[in-house]
Parts: structure tokens; C-alpha cells; sequence
């Protein structure tokens, strides 16, 4: 498949050559344990080291403030634990439309839950929330930026409650970070998640970055990795690849912006225009991540249009590729109030640094034909 028409980059994406060039020589070269002493492994927790820098830059924290982690999932579950851990009451507010890994995460904890309602977008009701706040709830998961619909929460004003109410919040960064700016120390966010493979980084790492380190609880012990707070021998590589694509987002992130917002607006425009009763569950309108567009077209079943266009080469999703396999609807959408039937219907279309305007063409033309083919075959009853 060509990655001109590859459009599930919020799923992954590819990685900078640059990532896979820096990487090499950690799997042969410098291939040494981290935690040694003689001079190769010295070589591998310097760079290392220099991740930690590079990731720390991006989002404008100190380096002291990043662990690594496996991913973003890991990332998540171990500040929803501290969430609980660290709650005074014991009552912690969780939006509806988290991801799985911070949803479930939630469910496995002892103490109370409360859902966190979204409004129509899919923004979180503010109101609703501050009575939560003022009735007890201490401690929040709230998502920057949601993976299927891609509409941005309002931070600042989030921010700025949590900091009056004195409200500790575990932030998933992953899908905001890189397309749209974002400072950690200016935030109020207790804890953020981040994930290398949504950077243009490798697979396998992430990193949660931390306000107060010494005020967590070790997520795996048995060894002095992650300042003892995350045992387990560090994956170099992959740390090193998640530091260049740290780095080139945070060097050339305003460039990558405006081809993604630029490429973005004229997906939209042309979706409309060539779909006029397309339901879009997010628009330009709302704070929306410039490469995401969730929308559902009449009549049609999303997992049949994507199957049809996987035929015909190319790649779009029905929303969380985590949560791919299963036949419910989107639990989004459901928390955005839309029906079951066209929440079935939903498809979700995420641009990369790699996306053209030739390829948005195609894939639109490709959707008129397997659409006009799709309702063929309804319309004959099989």
C-alpha cells in the first residue's frame, strides 16, 4: 500500500527517516545494558539521556519530569493508578471518551467513578464538571484531544479550573502532541501521556511525563531503571528514535502544522461538496486536530465501506484502532448522544506529514465508487 493512500495516521505513523537511521546502531553497535558501567554502556544511557531532553523539549517540561514507557497505554494506566492513589477522597471524575487503555484502567481501580459527561461535539461539559469538582471529585482523566472524533478540549479553561480546585489530572497527550502545540509547565496536568509511533516515532515506547516525581508510586519494581520508578532494561532504540521525532516535531512542528491544517480544510471542503448529506461529527468550526475527520455517509456501514476501500488499496478506520474488532458502536459517539445506526455508520479519515492533496483526490473519488456500489447492493436486497 502506498502511504499516499495511507489516511489512518492517528492509528500510526510512519517512521522519519531520520528516526530509523538513529536507531541502527543501538541494535548492533551499541547494542549495551544502560545500567552498566564500562564505556558502550555509558554510550547507550547518554543517548538515553538525550531522548529524555528531546521529549522533555517538545512539550516544554524538564527532562527530570519524562519516564519511559512502553507506549502510550502503559503511560495512561499508571497516571489513572495515580489518580486514585494520590486522591484525598477517593472520588475520581472520568470523561466518557477516553481511551480504552485509560477507560479500563478506571474500571480495574478500587474507589469511586464518576463519568464525565460531553456535550453534542464531544467537549466536555465545563458545568457539569465543576459541580463534580465542588461535590467532592478531587482527581480527573480528562483526553487532550480525542483519537476518533479529533476535537481538542478546551485545555486552558480546563487547566484553570484543576488549578482552583485544586484537582489533580492525568492528560492523554497522545493524539494532541505534535499537531497542535502544547506546553506541560504552562498546563495544570498532574500527569500526560505520550506515545513515539503517533510522532512519526517507533512502536514499543511512550512516556508519561510527571509534575512531581517524587510523589509517584513505582509502576514496576525490581530494578533502578526510570530513577526506580519503572524497572526493567531500557529499550535504547527505540527511546533514541522517539528523541529524533521529538526533536524534528519540536524544530519543524509549525511547518508540519500547516500542511496537515492546509491539507485538512480542503478534505473537508471536497467531502461536502462530493457528499452534501455527509454527517460530520466534528467540524472546522469546533477545536478540532487539523488531520481528523470522523463523519458518517447515509445508508452506509462503515465497516463495509472500509473493507471496500481496503480492496481498491486504500486504508481509513471506523475510529480507535484499539477497539477495531469489536461490533459495538463507537462508545464516543454514544457519549455524544448520536444513534446507535449512525454511529455504525461512522468512518474516520487522519491525514499524516506524508499526505498529499493528489491522494485526498483519489481516496474521494474512491469513495464515490465504492459508495455508489454499496447502495447497489442494498438496493438489490442481498
Amino acid at each position: 500500500m502506498s502511504l499516499e493512500y495511507y489516511f489512518d495516521h492517528n492509528a500510526t505513523t510512519p517512521c522519519f527517516d531520520e528516526v530509523v537511521e538513529a536507531m541502527q546502531p543501538f541494535w548492533r553497535q551499541h547494542c549495551y545494558n544502560p545500567s552498566a558501567l564500562y564505556r558502550g554502556a555509558r554510550v547507550a544511557k547518554d543517548a538515553v539521556e538525550q531522548a529524555r531532553r528531546e521529549v522533555a523539549a517538545l512539550v516544554e517540561a524538564y527532562p527530570e519530569q519524562v519516564l519511559f514507557t512502553s507506549g502510550g497505554s502503559e503511560a495512561n494506566s499508571w497516571g489513572v493508578a495515580e489518580l486514585w492513589r494520590q486522591s484525598r477522597s477517593g472520588a475520581v471524575g472520568v470523561s466518557r471518551i477516553e481511551h480504552p487503555s485509560v477507560l479500563e484502567a478506571a474500571r480495574a481501580q478500587r474507589g469511586e467513578c464518576h463519568p464525565l459527561a460531553v456535550n453534542e461535539v464531544g467537549e466536555l461539559d465545563m458545568a457539569a464538571l465543576q459541580q463534580q469538582l465542588e461535590s467532592g471529585t478531587d482527581a480527573i482523566a480528562v483526553m487532550a484531544a480525542n483519537n476518533e472524533t479529533g476535537v481538542v478540549q478546551p485545555l486552558q479553561q480546563l487547566s484553570e479550573l484543576c488549578r482552583h480546585s485544586q484537582c489533580r489530572w492525568h492528560c492523554d497527550a497522545v493524539q494532541l502532541v505534535g499537531k497542535v502545540p502544547f506546553s506541560f509547565s504552562q498546563s495544570h496536568c498532574a500527569t500526560l501521556s505520550l506515545s513515539a509511533h503517533k510522532l512519526n516515532g517507533p512502536k514499543g515506547v511512550g512516556a508519561l511525563v510527571v509534575r512531581e516525581p517524587a510523589r509517584l508510586s513505582p509502576h514496576q519494581r525490581g530494578g533502578g531503571q526510570e530513577r526506580s520508578l519503572r524497572a526493567g532494561t531500557e529499550n535504547v532504540a527505540a527511546i533514541v528514535g522517539f528523541g529524533v521525532a521529538a526533536s524534528i516535531w519540536h524544530q519543524q512542528g509549525e511547518g508540519l502544522r500547516q500542511h496537515l491544517t492546509q491539507l485538512g480544510h480542503y478534505l473537508e471542503q471536497q467531502l461536502r461538496r462530493r457528499f452534501p448529506t455527509a454527517r460530520l461529527f466534528a467540524t472546522e468550526a469546533e477545536q478540532r486536530l487539523p488531520n481528523t475527520l470522523f463523519f458518517a455517509l447515509p445508508a452506509i456501514e462503515g465497516q463495509s465501506l472500509i473493507m471496500a476501500l481496503d480492496r481498491v488499496g486504500f486504508a481509513i478506520a471506523s475510529g480507535s484502532a484499539c477497539g477495531s474488532h469489536h461490533e459495538a458502536p463507537s462508545h464516543v459517539l454514544q457519549a455524544m448522544g448520536v444513534s446507535d445506526e449512525l454511529a455504525r455508520g461512522a468512518v474516520r479519515v487522519s491525514l499524516g506529514i506524508d499526505s498529499c492533496r493528489d491522494g485526498v483526490d483519489s481516496l474521494l473519488t474512491a469513495l464515490e465508487q465504492q459508495v455508489k456500489g454499496l447502495r447497489s447492493i442494498a438496493a438489490l436486497g442481498w
